[in-house]
């Protein structure tokens, strides 16, 4: 192999990738990341980092935290999940995409043993970018867990800190169908003596949380920070989006506690605010209540369950428009009953399959949808569909294309 395509390729087709496929690429254990660490001299104990878990909001707290530790001129890793338009995304440093020379050099070099060990794709880019991180001599890297936590590939870590963003329902096949299971599987980072900070506050679940840390001698801290009306303003952007405000809270309260349990960072409210300004720009962030056009207006936004849809539903009420064009498509084994509630009925709606393997059939979707009184046409792939919107849409309407990451990437 000497392209970067053709490793890419290998990758690809001869492992098991959960965003292509689903359910069947995930392992139910840590042996295989273990193997593959131990085989590359265990690189992630060669950096400081911090752990990012939860249901919604853990990639934009990942790359908040990320963007404050970056202008105050350290050398800051990033591995999150999954890719939007290019694989390099998953793994960067500061605004810097993996070369495509460093790809393809750990494959090249560490194909043997990927051939033998069998490793998952996501596995794979795991080791990849503790491998890029420790080679990099990175101060700290910000990492995300891919789905879960106890389970998740990246769980082989021991951060300075962890950080849960939130719980709700999701991917019950595989965490659990309660919210108390699903927050079990994510507590499942919390490490001996390291604090662990909650992102909201959940009655529900932070018993689970407090039981676990307590087993671990992990302090607790709950996120708890409020932005005034002037760090509101600075903050115009960003929080166009008012989810964002949630995430802004947890990234600045990790932030803070950071300072206090290490010298790598000192904690300044004032700066940490004004670095999250151009957060699109400073840290390659994609797919979150993005504007992909303005005449027409066109918003993209990533959220996929019913929390997170919940939030971007509630926050385009608010927008003006005349009229609202919801460009949609989902994956296959999303439960969508409740999903397909959130959305007005009153709204143009243009089904579309995703085009990956686990894209929701479109006609599928119309059916499913037409049964929660959401009427609509059915398109062969997101962009004929975004087309059609596109030619319907007046003056004054607003299009949102949305409904899985893999939907959005198709448009951006």
């Amino acid at each position: 192999m000497r392209s970067f395509k053709q490793c890419l390729d290998f990758l690809y087709a001869q492992l098991p990738m959960y965003q292509r496929v689903g359910p069947a690429a995930l392992k139910k254990d840590l042996t295989n990341i273990r193997k593959l660490c131990k085989h590359l001299d265990n690189p992630e104990n060669k950096f400081p980092s911090i752990h990012i878990a939860g249901t919604n909001g853990k990639g934009s707290v990942t790359h908040m935290i990320a963007a404050t530790l970056s202008d105050t001129d350290l050398k800051v890793g990033i591995y999150t999940s999954p890719h939007y338009m290019d694989f390099r995304e998953r793994i960067k440093i500061n605004n810097q995409l993996i070369p495509k020379k460093a790809v393809t050099g750990f494959v090249r070099k560490n194909r043997a043993v990927i051939e033998e060990i069998k490793p998952s794709f996501f596995e794979i880019t795991v080791a990849m970018a503790f491998d890029y991180f420790a080679q990099e001599q990175v101060d700290i890297a910000i990492i995300e867990t891919g789905l879960g936590g106890r389970l998740d590939s990246t769980n082989v870590i021991t951060p300075l800190l962890s950080v849960i963003t939130n719980i709700s329902m999701d991917h019950q096949q595989m965490l659990g169908n309660t919210l108390k299971k699903i927050a079990s599987e994510k507590a499942g980072i919390i490490k001996k003596n390291s604090p662990i900070l909650i992102g909201e506050k959940q009655e529900e679940v932070l018993p689970v949380f407090k039981q676990k840390a307590l087993s671990k001698s992990a302090p607790l801290k709950i996120a708890s920070i409020r932005l005034n009306l002037a760090e509101k303003k600075i903050l115009t952007d960003l929080l166009k989006a008012p989810y964002q405000l949630k995430n802004v809270t947890t990234a600045l309260s990790a932030l803070q506690l950071l300072s206090k349990v290490s010298s790598i960072y000192s904690y300044n409210r004032k700066s940490a605010i004004q670095s999250l300004t151009d957060l699109y720009k400073k840290v390659y962030y994609l797919g979150r209540w993005q504007t992909i056009s303005k005449k027409p207006l066109i918003i993209s936004d990533s959220a996929h369950n019913e929390a997170g849809l919940t939030e971007v539903i509630s926050a385009l009420k608010k927008a003006k428009y005349t009229q609202i064009h919801f460009v949609l498509g989902f994956v296959n084994d999303k439960s969508l009953d409740t999903i397909l509630q959130i959305f007005p009925k009153d709204a143009v709606y243009y089904f579309a399959k995703a085009d990956i393997p686990r894209g929701l059939d479109a006609t599928i979707l119309k059916e499913q949808a037409l049964k929660n009184s959401l009427d609509g046409k059915a398109y062969k792939s997101v962009k004929i569909a975004l087309s059609a919107a596109k030619r319907k849409v007046k003056k004054g309407e607003l299009i949102y294309v949305g409904g899985s990451i893999f939907t959005v990437a198709e448009v951006m």
